[in-house]
């Protein structure tokens, strides 16, 4: 039995964003239990690794398909933007690894903490499309998607500027700069994807 072009596309989206989720909370434990061990910093990266597969397997059945159940640039754009929060993830737990961090900073925690969250509502969002009897259900999860970005924003300056006033080692204020503003783009990385979805609902309305 041949399986709809369609349903195909809402599945991969679906382990896509299992993917991206499993990915957050990893992360969550490694920061909260300091273990940004090379053995983890492995299991990242074969979460990424298993992402790139995932997104590379949307742009083949793309090209092979003729009707999409929406349109192609929005289906790349949801595609590469959840990629882009896994990629992002891995990248701040290898340079964690690699700058030495001794112990991440309770900031560092409650970021983490936000992404896992913000993770866990693009993955509804994204589940919702299937659905159009679901629209509010999806804009709900993407009003908190951009509700949990500023709060990574939020999380980041506050964090920057404590951290130009206490840290006496301008290399660790160069490294933890970079780790919280790395961060908070992964939460920009949810909400680009929360807006492709609200484009998707406004185009199929």
């Amino acid at each position: 039995m041949l399986i709809p072009k369609e349903v195909k596309f809402f599945d991969l989206f679906d382990k896509q964003a299992e993917n991206m989720v499993q990915t957050a909370e990893f992360y969550k434990k490694i920061v909260d239990e300091n273990a940004f061990t090379p053995e983890n910093v492995r299991a990242m990266h074969e979460k990424e690794h298993y992402g790139d597969e995932l997104t590379h397997t949307i742009i083949n059945t793309l090209n092979e398909t003729f009707i999409t159940p929406f349109d192609r640039e929005d289906i790349m754009a949801l595609a590469n933007h959840m990629d882009d929060v896994v990629d992002g993830i891995y990248m701040i737990t290898n340079r964690f690894a690699l700058y030495k961090i001794k112990t991440p900073s309770e900031r560092s925690k409650k970021m983490a903490d936000v992404l896992a969250r913000a993770t866990k509502a693009v993955q509804k969002a994204v589940g919702a499309l299937r659905n159009k009897k679901l629209m509010k259900e999806t804009l709900m999860q993407c009003v908190e998607i951009n509700r949990l970005e500023n709060e990574a924003d939020v999380i980041r300056d506050e964090a920057i500027s404590d951290l130009f006033e206490n840290e006496k080692d301008p290399i660790m204020v160069i490294k933890l700069k970079e780790l919280y503003e790395e961060s908070e783009n992964v939460a920009d990385y949810c909400e680009h994807t929360a807006n492709v979805v609200e484009s998707i609902l406004v185009k199929n309305n």
